[in-house]
């Protein structure tokens, strides 16, 4: 068997949300060897920042290809913008078979057909007018300054039927297809033709995309045939809907890869919670990129449509952040936080951090609350536990904390003897006076590492009962 060859073929019209990486990881996951090909054919909305934009997203993402651009610079051989004199060649061959003819039909004109057609219950599809149009109408046309679009023609009485990789057999009748445009009026490809093309001539044999594309494969599978060009095979994946059931968007969910980046995801999180959108694995536990590929297969991708849940999100995070090691954390965390942590404790604020933080946000609290003198926020809870503490009960721990020295256990030992004090009735009020949370890491840990004259301060502000 032939090794499959994928492709991920964006536009650059916008910024790359989970839905679209979503299909990259998967194209990626389906074959052993992935191409990257930028779709930039829509002048109006294509743009150089969001090409920089894909690029710096898949790489975050750990998505390599194996073919495709270096730099957001076009390229002649993987941005579409800059192949049409090759796109031109296939435009002549279908006109000289009789395949392709040109159509001067304005979009008014067009935009009315529609309408009858819906009106009259029928699903819109061009009439055929310009079909068989002589030479000389299309001249006259022409001298009236109308700028034709070229269209395939759609043979009749014939049904295209192929394979999907998730679907099983789909069968389309040619008769409602309708002649579509390959050609723009401006002279550009539409995405029907050059995408096709571009999938036969870089040798894909896997496409993997959403089932939005399903109504165009019939339509590229007789171009490629028309032309005598091969034909890939297709896998159309069930859409993602948000957590309220409606389509994925930025209402119910969606946000950008770079928003996702900055809020401090990590990328080995995304792709074990979008591998698993659609895709069934027999293994729960996080997997990096090749425990992915190992165990994907597109007959496991489901037809119905998969959705995204944000607590989803946050247990692949909670994953990578416990299976993160130093040097990924470590470059995770924020700049002022690296600043706050001394060198010596940093080994010990990661094992607080796989324990404890979900996002930079949250270690950067615990590295003020351990090695600075901000006044500590209280929360309700634990300002409730310091209460009924009482004022004795923190006097009782400074008189433990001189006993026991560095000794975080002999601390605990005093002051549970000194107070009567155990469970809930000892570690609430100790949190609450040394970090300001009724939640953290264990009691020892945050004794032994603050600063022994920052613990004393701490207990002290509650020997007070202004506190």
């Amino acid at each position: 068997m032939t090794a499959a060859k994928t492709r991920f073929a964006p536009s650059p019209t916008g910024l790359i949300h989970i839905g679209n990486a979503r299909t990259a990881l998967f194209s990626a996951l389906a074959g052993e060897s992935f191409l990257l090909r930028i779709e930039d054919t829509d002048g109006e909305r294509s743009r150089h920042e969001f090409v920089e934009e894909l690029l710096q997203d898949l790489r975050w993402l750990g998505l390599h290809w194996d073919e495709g651009p270096d730099s957001a610079d076009p390229d002649p051989q993987w941005f579409q913008s800059q192949r049409g004199a090759l796109y031109a060649g296939y435009y002549a061959a279908l006109a000289e078979q009789g395949r392709a003819y040109p159509c001067y039909c304005s979009a008014t004109e067009l935009e009315v057909s529609r309408k009858v057609q819906l009106a009259s219950g029928k699903p819109p599809r061009y009439s055929g007018k310009c079909a068989q149009l002589s030479a000389g109408e299309g001249a006259r046309l022409a001298a009236e300054g109308r700028q034709p679009t070229l269209r395939f023609r759609v043979p009749r009485g014939e049904t295209v039927r192929f394979e999907d990789g998730v679907r099983g057999t789909q069968t389309f009748r040619s008769d409602d297809i309708g002649d579509f445009i390959v050609r723009r009026a401006d002279g550009s490809a539409a995405f029907f033709f050059c995408n096709a093309i571009d999938d036969a001539l870089m040798g894909v044999t896997q496409v993997v995309r959403g089932e939005d594309h399903l109504a165009n494969t019939p339509r590229q599978i007789l171009v490629l045939e028309a032309l005598g060009l091969p034909v890939p095979a297709y896998a159309h994946t069930a859409l993602i809907l948000g957590d309220d059931g409606t389509p994925l968007s930025k209402r119910n969910g969606s946000r950008s890869l770079g928003q996702l980046r900055g809020e401090g995801y990590l990328p080995i999180a995304l792709l074990n919670m979008m591998a698993r959108l659609g895709h069934h694995y027999e293994s729960e536990v996080l997997l990096d990129f090749a425990g992915l590929k190992a165990g994907f297969a597109i007959a496991h991708l489901g037809k119905s449509p998969a959705r995204f849940d944000p607590a989803h999100l946050l247990h692949w995070q909670s994953l990578a952040i416990r299976a993160a090691g130093d040097r990924t954390l470590t470059d995770w965390l924020r700049t002022e936080t690296r600043v706050l942590v001394p060198a010596a404790r940093m080994a010990d604020f990661l094992d607080l951090v796989r324990s404890n933080c979900l996002f930079p946000g949250e270690a950067d609290a615990w590295a003020r609350i351990l090695f600075t003198d901000e006044p500590l926020a209280l929360e309700p809870a634990a300002a409730d536990a310091a209460r009924q503490a009482g004022e004795g009960f923190f006097l009782a721990a400074i008189d433990a904390a001189e006993q026991a020295g560095a000794d975080g256990d002999r601390f605990l030992a005093v002051l549970r003897q000194a107070t009567g004090a155990k469970g809930k009735a000892l570690f609430m009020p100790l949190r609450a006076a040394l970090t300001g949370r009724h939640d953290g890491p264990e009691l020892g840990f945050l004794y032994r590492t603050l600063d022994a004259q920052r613990l004393h301060r701490r207990l002290a502000e509650f020997t007070y009962p202004s506190r």
